[in-house]
């Protein structure tokens, strides 16, 4: 009995030690796991897969380095479809199940909204590699982005346009029922302040909606320099081809929101010589977006990354630094260096997080349709406090 009983208890001490070599769970199982929340499927997958595609290159990448804190990166992904229900059980399932340290996205700001009152209740940090819209961060103290926001790309653009252009009237185009074309109207709205600028008419519409001849008429009778549309890539094809239809000439302008090359092949000539503002671009890179950028081609035969692939990479690679001056994968602690995070050299720009966890982000990317392309026009810098 004693001989059973010494190697029952040889036996126990050998299971816990294997454990413990091994691990059990994600905090000693020798992996960190950040959770991609984005849509692989539907709609609005052209924002999440090639945010999937930027994190798992930067995993990549720190874990060649060796990690973090002697841990690999795991990325745990699931597709929400982008639609609101799934995106807030995939979030649960990421905390309760997978027990992840960090969560990057959703890139749609209506489903970042879902999301972050979930992660903020558990206290798992949650980054949006692609949410611009306005009311994200006041959901938590474990919630930030990466993005260039609106609320700084807007004013930075106004100036530009008033000094180089001299747009002094302007048409406005929302649609209502788009929680991220709402907010960046009023953006906008508030940014032409004390500018000159008049608004010369303010059209509503939908999301899904096809005709937009009445909208259009009332704007052409307006006589404006531009046209601002607040909304998606989809609408805002369909709006200028309306627009050439009924003999306009001028131009669009818009946020990421329009950066889609759905927007070009959809709109066809029409849409040529609009424009959109973004946080990224592969042209003109710094030393950062450089190296970047060649790293990509070289694993994507020759393709050249985009604004969401450029910020779910930054986005692990902040989460990563962050847990690696606190020592710890514990989003609890680590939370607080990345509300620390100061004039990080992104590949997508360089970002500083204002005491609101907003970032501040430089330079603003204005791209232009040209020749069937979204062509560079100009980097308007933005000064980071």
């Amino acid at each position: 009995m004693k001989i059973q009983r010494a190697i029952g208890a040889f036996l126990i001490m050998l299971i816990i030690l294997t454990a413990v070599g091994l691990g059990v769970g994600n905090a000693a199982t020798g992996t960190v796991k950040i959770g991609f929340l984005g849509a692989l499927t539907g709609d609005v997958a052209m924002y999440g897969q090639p945010t999937l595609v930027g994190m798992k290159m930067a995993a990549e990448k720190i874990n060649k380095a060796g990690g973090v804190n002697g841990k690999t990166i795991e990325i745990v992904e699931a597709d929400n479809r982008g639609d609101k229900q799934e995106c807030a059980s995939i979030v649960q399932r990421f905390i309760s199940r997978d027990k992840v340290a960090a969560i990057v996205g959703d890139p749609c700001t209506g489903l970042t909204k879902v999301a972050a009152p979930i992660a903020e209740r558990s206290k798992i940090v949650l980054l949006s590699a692609g949410a611009t819209g306005t009311g994200v961060v006041e959901l938590g103290k474990y919630i930030f982005r990466d993005t260039l926001l609106d609320t700084v790309a807007v004013p930075a653009l106004i100036d530009y346009f008033a000094k180089n252009f001299g747009y002094k009237k302007i048409a406005v185009i929302t649609s209502d029922n788009n929680d991220y074309s709402v907010g960046l109207t009023q953006v906008f709205k508030n940014s032409i302040k004390g500018k000159g600028i008049e608004i010369v008419t303010e059209e509503k519409i939908k999301d899904g909606d096809k005709d937009f001849s009445a909208q259009i008429t009332n704007i052409k009778a307006k006589k404006p320099d531009i046209i601002f549309f607040s909304g998606y890539y989809t609408e805002g094809s369909l709006l200028m081809k309306e627009a050439r239809k009924q003999g306009m000439t001028i131009n669009l302008f818009g946020g990421d929101g329009l950066y889609s090359p759905t927007l070009i092949t959809l709109g066809g000539s029409a849409i040529e010589g609009s424009m959109v503002y973004v946080g990224f671009s592969p042209e003109q890179p710094t030393p950062e977006t450089a190296k970047f950028i060649e790293e990509f081609k070289t694993a994507n035969k020759g393709k050249l990354p985009g604004l969401f692939e450029a910020q779910g990479y930054d986005g692990v690679i902040i989460l990563a630094e962050a847990m690696k001056r606190a020592k710890t994968n514990d989003p609890k602690i680590f939370r607080n260096e990345v509300a620390k995070t100061s004039n990080f050299k992104g590949v997508s720009g360089y970002i500083t997080f204002r005491s609101n966890q907003e970032p501040v982000k430089s330079p603003v990317y204005l791209l232009e349709v040209k020749n069937g392309q979204f062509v560079l026009k100009t980097k308007v810098s933005v000064k980071i406090n």
